[in-house]
């Protein structure tokens, strides 16, 4: 581990934080119909005056562009509870970060409703919100120490001396960072930059704590260490958090839920597990889990009054679980997407045949990426309980087959997208 990255907490520090943690406000946020529309300007409004005649909205990197303007977040709904971590998910473009800087207040909202508390903020001041934000990019002073840095927001607000000198070493002190107070943000390392941006923001004792992409200039192993280092910080300071990553690993680890979105829009919101078990559509589906869920073109059919699907002849009875949610929707028979999650595909002696193009080692797995039924499929494959000869014929060129449970079956309509479960 690189020296200062972790966050040790020693005794006194966590006898400082009891103190610290009386003192932090904490809020829900409510998020009701929350729109953000970009004006036109020039040869955009020209276009969006044309497309009138269509009816329907132009699509323009991913935004949909009306006569109103370019639509980068509708109707976003979401209550937030005391000392929740909410996590903005999604692909660049979708909204997360606008959301973001619409609840600190460096984005006008277009339209809805944003509740702090009880109290209604769309027109308060971004100072006057009681919230704080780690960017992206540190946003740190170059010019300043380590210490001044952190104590800029406290002698913004007047506080005393005495009081910003206990308040910036007892950040310091959580966050590890007590031997760079003297040094400039230029003699440290991205972790360390990014701890000071940490640092400025909790001195605030702000009631939201929001963090834009806080990890994506990391290389991978920082950003791995950096994420559990934030879910220990997370523990120490009761307040409100709201993080926006493009990386669904971050989400996954971090979140208490996620919010999923795609072209301004929420496509799901739930806890990790619900959205990994239950994705709400194909996208999110697609989105959630590495590898990514392998579909396949399939039937929805009934035998014996039970639902299955059927898969270029491989039968495979669904769940009770499933059989239950699918007749509550009173499904039809009908051509379906199916999903499946590498994991929860096995190699058989009776299934789907298959021939392996890369065969990937990882420990304790192998990652198999073969083709079948005229498409590219993964499958995780665990070693446990494998020979030292049957991890090796799993090569480039080896045949297998390959099945499926029906407990772990997504049903998605062809047409909509959408879980027919849902």
């Amino acid at each position: 581990m690189l020296p200062g990255f972790c966050f040790p907490v020693r005794e006194n520090a966590r006898e400082r934080l009891g103190a610290f943690r009386v003192t932090i406000s904490m809020a829900s946020l409510s998020l009701r119909n929350i729109t953000k529309i970009y004006p036109h300007n020039g040869d955009d409004a020209k276009a969006a005056k044309k497309k009138k005649k269509s009816g329907e909205p132009e699509k323009k990197t991913n935004l949909k562009i009306t006569e109103k303007g370019v639509i980068a977040v509708q109707e976003f709904n979401l209550e937030i509870k005391d000392k929740e971590f909410i996590v903005l998910v999604g692909p660049s473009g979708c909204g997360k970060s606008t959301t973001l800087r619409m609840v600190a207040g460096l984005e006008e909202i277009s339209g809805g409703e944003l509740y702090i508390g009880d109290r209604l903020v769309n027109d308060v001041a971004p100072k006057d919100r009681d919230i704080a934000m780690v960017f992206q990019n540190y946003a740190l002073y170059p010019h300043m120490t380590v210490y001044e840095n952190i104590a800029f927001a406290l002698k913004l607000r007047h506080t005393p001396k005495d009081e910003i000198d206990r308040k910036v070493k007892e950040a310091a002190e959580i966050l590890d960072i007590t031997q760079y107070l003297g040094r400039k943000p230029k003699a440290l390392s991205g972790g360390q930059r990014q701890r000071v941006a940490i640092g400025r923001a909790i001195v605030r004792e702000p009631q939201v704590l929001l963090m834009d992409e806080p990890l994506s200039n990391l290389d991978a192993k920082l950003r791995n260490q950096m994420r559990a280092e934030i879910i220990k910080l997370r523990e120490r300071i009761n307040t409100t958090f709201i993080y926006v990553t493009h990386d669904q690993t971050e989400a996954m680890t971090l979140g208490d839920r996620i919010v999923i979105m795609k072209d301004g829009e929420v496509q799901q919101i739930g806890t990790p597990q619900e959205v990994f078990n239950h994705p709400y559509n194909l996208f999110v589906a697609g989105f959630i889990g590495t590898p990514q869920m392998n579909m396949f073109d399939a039937k929805l059919v009934k035998k014996n009054g039970k639902y299955a699907v059927d898969l270029n002849g491989y039968v495979v009875e669904l769940s009770e679980e499933k059989q239950a949610a699918l007749a509550k929707n009173n499904v039809a028979e009908q051509d379906v997407v199916l999903g499946v999650r590498p994991e929860h595909i096995e190699l058989v002696e009776s299934g789907i045949d298959a021939k392996v193009d890369v065969s990937e080692m990882m420990g304790s797995s192998i990652h198999l990426h073969v083709s079948a039924l005229g498409r590219d499929i993964v499958l995780i494959v665990s070693t446990m309980n494998m020979t030292g000869a049957e991890v090796a014929a799993l090569t480039g060129g080896s045949s297998v087959k390959f099945g499926f449970a029906g407990h772990v079956c997504h049903v998605f309509n062809k047409e909509t997208g959408v879980n027919l479960e849902a």
